[in-house]
């Protein structure tokens, strides 16, 4: 058995010895659950909103028959671990952000199409629309997983020491990005330099001017202090941080069908309580960047549609890897 999975089966184990006590010590026959969720997020985020939110429900609406345990911070593992452990049944439940799955699912890839929505409302509208999201929920299922929501952490904005008012302003740039192909074409377009970094050495890389800039949600930018090292904050909006509750596909079917309406319902009140919690933290979180002394730039419409212009091989660089289907019906 390999290490990775050793602590997430103890997990599972402790949940069923506790139960089976549980059960043992009451009347009832009635079928009782206990499970484990988990994140690579830290507690003080809106994953971890989520995921309680979704726990607190799931157990509102089964009358306390159906218990969720949220763990956090990696303890289960990373991201990687955990969509592994959830492929394999381990560990049912799993809140994380959207970009590590392109790996195992290309088709997501498609929510790394840069500058496509002005504003929050339209991305959920787009989101929460049957014809965009039943496909993208089928990409779940072939991959093995059951989609339950998607809430986000607000868009991805960038932080740096130059000010910028229009799109040359973003030429040389040494900014962190995540190891993403895409991510790293969209940076280019606009003639930065792109940098992929660990996150746990962007703060020190910032101190000492290894890098100029960086791109994260407000969330993200305030928890871990990047302000402070900082003189603007440019909404570049380039994308939205999208937070996905997944479940194993197949622990979800075998599942009565009465526990998975339980589990949609508790997901889609979850969902929507987990959008309001990033809208009241991201005003929060600005309060906070303004307060600094830290000043926050808005792009005009001219500027971000030269940003669109200047995007386009790496739209047709996604197209290529994704579903046309849905590549089309997420650009309407």
């Amino acid at each position: 058995m390999s290490n990775r999975l050793i602590k997430p089966l103890t997990i599972v184990c402790l949940c069923l010895v506790l139960l089976l006590s549980a059960a043992g010590c009451g009347a009832s026959d009635e079928q009782r659950y206990a499970w484990p969720l988990a994140t690579a997020s830290p507690e003080d985020t809106v994953t971890q909103i989520y995921a309680e939110e979704f726990a607190r429900e799931t157990a509102r609406l089964s009358g306390g028959r159906m218990k969720i345990q949220v763990y956090a911070n990696s303890t289960l593992g990373g991201d990687r671990e955990l969509l592994e452990s959830c492929y394999d049944g381990d560990i049912p439940f799993v809140v994380q952000n959207t970009a590590p799955q392109v790996t195992f699912m290309p088709d997501l890839a498609v929510f790394d199409l840069p500058c496509v929505f002005d504003s929050l409302e339209e991305c959920r509208k787009k989101l929460d629309d049957p014809v965009f999201y039943e496909p993208v929920s089928q990409v779940y299922t072939d991959g093995g997983y059951h989609l339950l929501g998607l809430a986000d952490q607000g868009f991805r904005v960038m932080s740096t020491n130059k000010q910028v008012k229009s799109i040359q302003d973003f030429k040389g740039q040494k900014i962190r990005t995540m190891e993403n192909p895409f991510h790293l074409a969209f940076w280019k377009a606009l003639g930065a330099s792109p940098t992929p970094m660990s996150f746990a050495e962007v703060y020190i890389g910032l101190q000492q001017h290894t890098i100029d800039a960086q791109e994260n949600p407000y969330e993200v930018i305030v928890s871990n202090n990047l302000y402070e090292q900082q003189d603007y904050i440019v909404e570049t909006n380039h994308l939205p941080h999208l937070i996905s509750l997944i479940i194993n596909d197949e622990f979800y079917q075998k599942l009565p069908e009465e526990d998975r309406k339980i589990l949609d319902e508790a997901a889609a009140l979850a969902t929507g309580k987990a959008r309001q919690a990033s809208d009241d933290r991201i005003a929060d979180r600005i309060d906070t960047i303004e307060k600094s002394g830290t000043r926050i730039l808005t792009l005009d419409k001219e500027t971000r549609e030269e940003i669109r212009n200047a995007s386009k091989k790496v739209y047709e660089s996604i197209r290529k890897s994704v579903s046309a289907d849905l590549y089309d019906e997420y650009m309407k």
